[in-house]
């Protein structure tokens, strides 16, 4: 009898914590993934934002599973799912069968049917969108310098971030942390000092998803940082020249999207129920209503709890998904009987508002300033991969501490037509 074989799409964390967890368990397994590399995705902000460099947030596969001859790793993209013939297709026209089929294929931005944004308004999911992000904030201020004409000079100094979740709280307080306080000196032309950073949000009031305290809190710290908070404002259009909102125009030649995320299109794969977001409706075992052989975590399921409300899209969750269905996985080879169903558990919520603040919310604990900031930072660092990692952000976080400095602000990718209009 062959061995049992698990294909795993998606190398993010859910995946990655499936695949640790049926280590000797006996199956064999294939993890697929579009790109070569496991993402830190809570400090991808901290890449846009000229803080960190690529290689500290990010690992390579092939690298992490070297020493676990049971796991074959693959680049690739999946494209379809039979589940009668239990297979997955690749674009590349590979094909793969599976006894197990575990989905973790993870969210990507959504323009709430307006995808024609998304070239003049990227989003922060990726390596490449960060770097997009990066070189587009550091040429806006370059362009600025050269430029004669004020209002074009302005709009170049104005950056827009659309949607007050922890990602756009994040990019806003750090971009106008290094415009105030890292770029003053460096250029002679403009005050970088002048920057107009803009945070939209369509709700009532930034990080709807905390206490109504802790959420009032961030907002006085991003204002003090000199944030722009247009809040009950809904976008209208988006283009090269700015953003139209129900209040108004904000000329703007960098937008960055933080407004919402779409599920994979592993639900379409496998022909099953999902809800608005596009995420697979699951069972409370974790596996596809009607498939007990495929399961789906993290990003990709709708996941309620106990009480009704939905699982949030955050990566301890994703984790504790991954370590579940690896149990349930591991009993069915051990023919033991399955645990009991999947009940997250939550371990609170982060968000920094700049360098020097933040925001925890525990429950019944809420913590908020520079103890929290703090916690946030440490948080962070422990669950980074490999001790280069974890040493590499430290340092980083302490020179621009001691210092000031941004240390990656390279302007390293070609640019694009959007770039060459703004020139």
């Amino acid at each position: 009898m062959s061995e049992h074989h698990v294909v795993v799409v998606g190398g993010g964390f859910g995946g990655l914590q499936l695949v640790n967890g049926l280590k000797g368990a006996g199956a064999r397994i294939t993890l697929i993934d579009r790109r070569n590399h496991h993402l830190f995705q809570p400090l991808l902000y901290q890449v846009a934002t000229t803080i960190l460099s690529t290689s500290e947030i990010a690992w390579p596969i092939r690298h992490l599973y070297s020493d676990r001859p049971d796991v074959t790793t693959l680049l690739g993209e999946v494209v379809g799912v039979d589940t009668t013939a239990k297979g997955i297709s690749l674009r590349s026209g590979m094909t793969l069968r599976y006894d197990t089929l575990v989905l973790a294929t993870g969210a990507t931005h959504a323009y709430f049917g307006r995808d024609e944004w998304e070239p003049v308004a990227p989003g922060l999911k990726t390596l490449e969108d960060a770097t997009t992000i990066r070189r587009r904030l550091l040429l806006a201020f370059e362009r600025a310098e050269t430029e004669t004409d004020g209002a074009i000079r302005d709009a170049l100094l104005t950056f827009t971030i659309v949607g007050a979740g922890p990602t756009g709280v994040e990019l806003a307080g750090i971009i106008a942390e290094l415009a105030r306080k890292t770029l003053p000196r460096e250029f002679r032309k403009i005050d970088t000092r002048k920057t107009r950073v803009v945070l939209v949000e369509a709700g009532p009031r930034v990080l709807p998803t905390f206490a109504e305290e802790l959420s009032s809190y961030a907002g006085k710290a991003l204002q003090e940082l000199g944030v722009e908070l247009h809040i009950d404002e809904r976008v209208v259009e988006c283009t090269t020249e700015g953003v139209e909102t129900s209040q108004g125009f904000i000329p703007s030649h960098t937008i960055v999207w933080a407004a919402g995320v779409q599920a994979s299109p592993a639900a379409k794969w496998l022909d099953v129920a999902a809800d608005r977001a596009g995420r697979v409706v699951v069972e409370k075992d974790l596996t596809v209503p009607g498939y007990p052989d495929v399961f789906v975590v993290g990003d990709t399921a709708a996941v309620t709890q106990s009480g009704g409300a939905p699982v949030p899209g955050i990566a301890p969750a994703a984790k504790q998904q991954g370590a579940y269905a690896a149990k349930v996985i591991r009993a069915r080879l051990a023919g033991n009987p399955a645990p009991p169903p999947f009940c997250y558990r939550h371990q609170g919520s982060l968000a920094t508002i700049g360098q020097s603040a933040a925001i925890i919310d525990f429950g019944r604990i809420k913590l908020k300033g520079w103890i929290a900031w703090w916690i946030w930072g440490i948080a962070h660092i422990y669950f980074l991969i490999g001790t280069r990692s974890r040493f590499a952000v430290a340092w980083s976080w302490l020179w621009i501490y001691l210092s000031g400095q941004h240390s990656a602000r390279l302007i390293t990718q070609k640019e694009t037509l959007r770039d060459e209009n703004h020139r």
